[in-house]
């Protein structure tokens, strides 16, 4: 029987890190980014809270930058998710102060920017499960990540094209509906947009991120058994 790998075998391991630090930070950065844009209690620790959360998905995904160095596919969508974390992370300070001080439009305009790069990272952490799925020698598994990360983007992209409309609506000088009802309609459905758009393939991704670390414990013991 072959030994196993040791430098294989501690990539794994480091694998398995970063997927848990992912499956707990994202739900993390979403909760505690939607109390520092609306809540009080938060305030007296200031943008530390979700600096943290921001801070535990960089952590997450340089984890799992020593497996498979060589597969260049696989690479770049690491790079382009880590480069996206560090964006958020630079970006997410912005939260409290928007909230702190609601009246200056730069911080609202730096807020909108962290959200649309919040979608644009939850984008691309899907193609990078996507990759990491095919790597793995399990056929369910990589039939998995290919038909849901595949759903996840296209859920993605509907929410940045129904964004888009939502604006192009605003500002068209005969809009079909006014302004004032116009923002009532979306307040109304914002709730199952919210759903529908970003719980939604959330909760898959975690679901396809909890999946792969156990499919990567289970290789990691089996191995050592």
């Amino acid at each position: 029987m072959t030994p196993p790998n040791p430098q294989l075998l501690r990539s794994l391991g480091k694998l398995a890190r970063g997927l848990s630090a992912l499956f707990w930070g994202l739900p993390a950065a979403l909760l505690i980014g939607a109390e520092t844009a609306r809540a009080d209690w938060l305030k007296p620790l200031g943008f530390l809270p979700v600096l943290a959360v921001n801070a535990l998905l960089v952590y997450g995904l340089w984890q799992m930058s020593d497996f498979q160095r060589q597969e260049r596919p696989w690479r770049h969508a690491l790079d382009r998710a880590q480069l996206l974390a560090l964006v958020l992370l630079g970006l997410c300070p912005f939260i409290y102060w928007h909230n702190k001080m609601p009246e200056q439009s730069f911080f609202a305009y730096a807020v909108w920017l962290l959200e649309l790069t919040g979608v644009l990272f939850l984008f691309n952490l899907n193609l990078v499960l996507k990759r990491l799925g095919a790597m793995l020698p399990d056929e369910t598994l990589r039939h998995e990540t290919r038909q849901f990360t595949a759903m996840n983007r296209w859920l993605l992209v509907g929410l940045l094209f129904f964004t888009i409309g939502f604006i192009v609506l605003l500002q068209l000088p005969n809009s079909p509906l006014p302004p004032g009802r116009l923002f009532v309609w979306v307040n109304r459905a914002s709730s199952l947009l919210l759903v529908f758009f970003i719980l939604l393939p959330l909760a898959m991704t975690m679901a396809l991120i909890w999946k792969t670390k156990e499919v990567i414990l289970d290789a990691v013991f089996g191995a050592r058994g």
